[in-house]
């Protein structure tokens, strides 16, 4: 038996919220998307209220665990501010230049690799780094946190879906001896990703924090184009080794890629380089059909 949306949807009828009513009528369940038996979904509750609610989501991951079908669940619980009203503090952390210091698990190091704007090469930059770092000996991963348009999927050639290990981490794929996780491996391909802000962020923090990376020198993780939601998410909750901002030398461009380095320098991330993409290319057909007897004869004056 598939499921379906509706199934998953009617099954979530039993769960109740801290305040007696449903998650379904009560309006706190949206974006259900189910694809190849794996389930998508979130919670939107008050910030002030997350932490009740947590409970709420793990039995409403049990229940869609339930429903003939489904192979894997992954639950959001996006948490809103009301106008007016403030979230409660979070609890003491660890600090470095006023960011948490809470890595994960089993992994050395985290490097971004960011852009101002799309287009760049910034996703291919990504896995000639991961490979580059690997060729140096260090085990490496990589994460795709381009939730909107994941690209790691079709540039490593990548197929298949993630294996649950315990029932609720997943296990990486794997390519050329990278660690490799992406969004695009739980959804297919056209399925667009209709998520707000607060989705995005969670489903981040999961691919970080339930996925079996380790043991890991480094994860390059190829961050969304701009300087939003994702980057805020990955600069706040992790201990960034550095950033790598690519851009492409047109002058749009250039100066995109100058916000992207100030928002990481706002957020105390070291600027480890900027690559400047595509700066020119060579027709190496063209180059040998112009390499006539004159300009040979050039090169010959040249070379003596």
């Amino acid at each position: 038996m598939t499921a379906t949306s509706a199934t998953v949807t009617e099954a979530l009828k039993s769960v109740k919220g801290p305040d007696g009513k449903d998650i379904v009528t009560s309006g706190k369940l949206s974006g259900v998307v189910v694809t190849g038996g794996k389930v998508f979904c979130s919670l939107t509750v008050d910030a002030a209220e997350a932490q009740v609610w947590e409970s709420v989501r793990k039995q409403a991951e049990e229940v869609i665990k339930s429903v003939p079908g489904v192979a894997s669940v992954l639950i959001a619980l996006t948490a809103e501010k009301k106008p007016g009203s403030s979230a409660p503090a979070p609890g003491p952390a660890p600090q470095t230049g006023g960011r948490a210091v809470q890595g994960v698990a089993g992994v050395k190091a985290i490097i971004a690799v960011a852009s101002g704007k799309g287009g760049v090469g910034k996703s291919t930059t990504a896995v000639n780094l991961a490979l580059g770092l690997q060729s140096l000996g260090l085990k490496v991963g990589v994460l795709d946190a381009d939730i909107y348009g994941p690209s790691m999927p079709r540039l490593l050639a990548l197929k298949g879906k993630p294996e649950l290990i315990g029932g609720r981490t997943l296990k990486p794929m794997e390519a050329f001896g990278l660690k490799v996780m992406s969004i695009g491996f739980l959804v297919d391909e056209d399925t667009p990703m209709i998520w707000r802000g607060p989705m995005v962020q969670s489903a981040i923090t999961q691919m970080l924090r339930e996925v079996a990376w380790a043991p890991l020198d480094v994860i390059v993780v190829d961050m969304p184009p701009g300087t939003g939601d994702a980057q805020l998410t990955l600069a706040q909750q992790v201990p960034l080794a550095g950033a790598v901002i690519v851009s492409t030398p047109q002058d749009l461009a250039l100066i995109d890629a100058r916000r992207g380095i100030a928002m990481f320098k706002r957020v105390d991330v070291p600027v480890l380089g900027l690559i400047e993409n595509m700066s020119y290319f060579l027709c190496p057909r063209r180059r040998a059909a112009r390499s006539g007897p004159l300009e040979r004869a050039v090169s010959r004056r040249s070379a003596a």
